[in-house]
């Protein structure tokens, strides 16, 4: 387990940690334990906030940077990931071509100016900041698991998609999901009581059902999973969560 969590820190953020064995196994704990790296990059997320709380920043600059932060923590790759994914979805049968490049298209564009526009807006609307992008960090990356499952395939024989692919068992991605569940819905209580409690579990539902729809239309239109499929799955995952998260 210790190789799997120093893989999944590799993965998932800039923090420089190696794994002393990477095999399938490992892969399998590495996406298992993607939520908690998912907190720790929400919890720094949410120390921003709390500091541009603290010099008076306004509250837009204040979201700005935490996402900014964010993004920093994971090298850009999850949201470089949702840029190649939709020009990939966009290019037609050429799209795993496509994707492997490294420019942007218009449809990476938009699609990435969209989704980031939309966790700013919902950011910017909660008056629980710190709390919500913390639950939305876990859940873009609770996603992981469910899509290397043992019923999804990689799309190419090499790359992480190949690597994480099939690595994990529907049973253990169900109790993550449980435990995630279970502190989602104490972190709501803190921003708002049971309404909060409530709206924090229907978030994580709503962002794993996101990413689901997500992850069934690329594994039909690319044959599998590929480590940029991953990335755009967090960051929708994220969003989606932020937008039910937003009224609290």
């Amino acid at each position: 387990m210790r190789d799997g969590a120093r893989l999944s820190v590799s993965l998932l953020t800039v923090v420089p940690v190696r794994a002393d064995r990477v095999d399938r196994e490992t892969a399998g704990q590495a996406m298992l334990l993607a939520p908690a790296v998912g907190l720790a990059v929400g919890g720094v997320a949410a120390v921003v906030l709390i500091v541009a709380g603290w010099l008076e920043l306004n509250r837009l600059l204040a979201v700005v940077l935490a996402l900014a932060a964010m993004a920093v923590l994971t090298r850009g790759l999850h949201l470089d990931g949702l840029a190649d994914v939709a020009d990939g979805l966009g290019a037609g049968p050429r799209g795993l071509e496509v994707m492997k490049r490294s420019d942007i298209g218009p449809f990476g564009v938009v699609t990435l100016i969209f989704t980031v526009l939309v966790q700013m807006s919902a950011l910017v609307q909660s008056g629980h900041g710190p709390l919500i992008v913390m639950i939305a960090a876990v859940t873009g990356r609770l996603a992981l698991p469910w899509a290397c499952r043992e019923t999804v395939p990689a799309a190419r024989p090499e790359g992480l998609g190949a690597l994480v692919a099939g690595s994990v068992r529907q049973v253990a991605a169900a109790g993550v999901t449980g435990v995630v569940l279970v502190l989602a819905a104490m972190t709501g209580i803190l921003a708002g009581g049971a309404r909060g409690a409530v709206l924090a579990v229907f978030a994580v539902l709503a962002g794993l059902a996101v990413a689901a729809a997500m992850l069934a239309h690329t594994v039909r239109r690319f044959g599998g999973i590929t480590g940029d499929v991953l990335g755009s799955l967090v960051e929708l995952g994220t969003a989606a969560a932020l937008i039910m998260l937003a009224p609290l």
